[in-house]
């Protein structure tokens, strides 16, 4: 018998009741087809369990456990594509349940470095080398992603000056449409999706693969590690200030990187059906609208 975590319990219990009914049965059946012993405790995000294992050669690895969807589907395939000095490496891969076996890591992520913008500096840098390869055709398209934005912004009701603000954004998007890009986006690359390894100093972790803009990648380091940008005591310009960061060492087109940055707050608004205000200060301080 395994305890299931309450966080995975919440996350999948309304559309994914089967795969956690079925998740003790599968660790045992992957631990047996891998050939693999638990060495601790269970890990796990809402998403995903990760067990500690080692193989027959002594080999530490990381076991992990998730349901099949659109965003894990296409995870071993990114990881395999990307350069393995940039990317966590994937030992075993079963594509049918979307299980992996991964190297082991150190359990620091880039929320670890006391700089915020140290850390900036380095996950950008990872993001340039990353955003470099083109995607492999299986992956999800942004066109797609970005065509369904539009559609659904206009489904939301919210309050009339957040309605406008996400109408504006969804015409932004509608203008991006037409060149979607074709590099191998992570679509959550953050600090806590940097890991710390032997091999390299940092590997990054965790893709859901899309095929897109690279600009579209800038937003999710903007809203993590916020309690920094507040201790700097102006908060609009440290916003500011990392996103040029980010800007600079990824070699993005400003204009692009605002546009883009402007769609990941609409998607999240229609995800979230309103308008987070972490969010809304992001666009302010962009002057996103």
């Amino acid at each position: 018998m395994i305890v299931i975590p309450a966080q995975l319990i919440e996350s999948h219990e309304d559309e994914s009741p089967e795969w956690l009914a079925a998740l003790p049965a599968q660790l045992d059946e992957y631990l047996a087809r891998w050939d693999l012993t638990q060495t601790g405790g269970f890990l796990n995000g809402a998403a995903s369990l990760i067990v500690p294992v080692v193989r027959r050669d002594g080999t530490e690895a990381m076991l992990k456990l998730q349901p099949w969807n659109d965003e894990s589907e296409a995870e071993a395939l990114a990881l395999r594509t990307w350069s393995p000095d940039d990317v966590v490496a994937v030992l075993e891969d079963d594509p049918a349940t979307c299980t992996l076996l991964l190297e082991r890591l150190h359990p620091e992520t880039l929320n670890a470095v006391p700089d915020h913008v140290e850390a900036t500096r380095i996950l950008s840098e990872l993001m340039a080398r990353l955003n470099q390869v083109p995607a492999p055709p299986e992956v999800r398209k942004l066109a797609d992603i970005a065509a369904e934005m539009v559609e659904d912004a206009a489904d939301l009701k919210l309050d009339s000056s957040e309605q406008r603000l996400v109408n504006r954004y969804a015409d932004q998007v509608r203008e991006l449409l037409p060149e979607p890009g074709d590099r191998l986006l992570h679509w959550d690359l953050h600090y806590g999706n940097v890991m710390a390894s032997d091999r390299q100093p940092w590997l990054v972790i965790d893709p859901k693969p899309l095929a897109g803009d690279p600009a579209f990648e800038l937003f999710q380091a903007l809203h993590n590690r916020w309690d920094d940008l507040l201790a700097t005591g102006n908060l609009d310009q440290a916003i500011r200030d990392r996103f040029d960061l980010m800007r600079d060492i990824t070699g993005i087109d400003r204009d692009r990187a605002l546009a883009w940055t402007a769609a990941r707050i609409l998607q999240n608004t229609i995800w979230d059906e309103e308008l987070d205000p972490t969010q809304r200060t992001i666009a302010t301080a962009l002057k996103l609208g």
